[in-house]
């Protein structure tokens, strides 16, 4: 048996087997490096991404914030060119007038057709007892016509006065006899009572809220006509 070539053999192996063992560690070393790696990229996204949902939820809040704050600064802009309105006594120009029209359009909707006719301070005769009576704003479209009394305030005989004369509208506007006639009452604050007596009465309420003049009454209301 030739003992050198065994040997030499086996010195040969044992130095394959130790290069192996040296490949087969730094493998596994680069494995676990990269083990800790992805783990702290891992880490990484997610901190990034509950950052980010922070930062969105910070966001939102502040938007949200911003457009109540918006809201009430423009509530409380309308008021107070309400009140000034008020105290000049041009509460129908400047507040009723801009928006009565539109008033029309959303309490009617398609059935209104076309504007043809919006004033304010109207004057008008009787046309039987000749009474001369001003009408704060009248605005008319194909079909409707829309009677409309501004006051500072308002409460129930407001209304029950309001309702009497608009039995009589027509004599006031025999021009619009084609045309179906409904009526508003207009002021700075509507209290939640009064609204509701003046909606059993069939008569629109206005005040002051998101527009300069809105709509009072429950969503659904169906005005009476005269």
């Amino acid at each position: 048996m030739n003992i050198p070539l065994l040997e030499s053999r086996v010195t040969s192996l044992e130095s394959l087997m130790a290069d192996l063992i040296e490949v087969s560690y730094r493998t596994q070393r680069n494995v676990d490096q990269l083990s800790l790696e992805m783990r702290d990229f891992k880490d990484e996204s997610r901190r990034n991404q509950e950052n980010f949902r922070e930062e969105m939820r910070d966001f939102k809040d502040d938007m949200k914030d911003f457009k109540d704050q918006s809201e009430k600064d423009r509530r409380a802009f309308n008021k107070q060119l309400g009140e000034i309105s008020n105290k000049q006594g041009r509460m129908t120009e400047d507040l009723v007038a801009p928006g009565i029209g539109r008033i029309l359009q959303k309490i009617v909707g398609g059935s209104c057709g076309s504007q043809d006719q919006e004033a304010i301070r109207v004057k008008r005769r009787h046309c039987i007892t000749q009474e001369r009576r001003e009408f704060d704003a009248v605005v008319a479209c194909d079909q409707y016509v829309l009677i409309n009394e501004t006051k500072s305030s308002l409460n129930v005989k407001d209304v029950n006065d309001f309702v009497e004369i608009m039995g009589q509208i027509r004599n006031y506007f025999p021009d619009y006899s084609s045309k179906r006639i409904i009526g508003s009452l207009a002021t700075l604050y509507a209290d939640p009572s009064f609204i509701k007596y003046a909606s059993s009465k069939g008569i629109l309420v206005l005040a002051v809220g998101d527009e300069l003049m809105d709509i009072q009454n429950e969503p659904g209301f169906i005005p009476a006509e005269f």
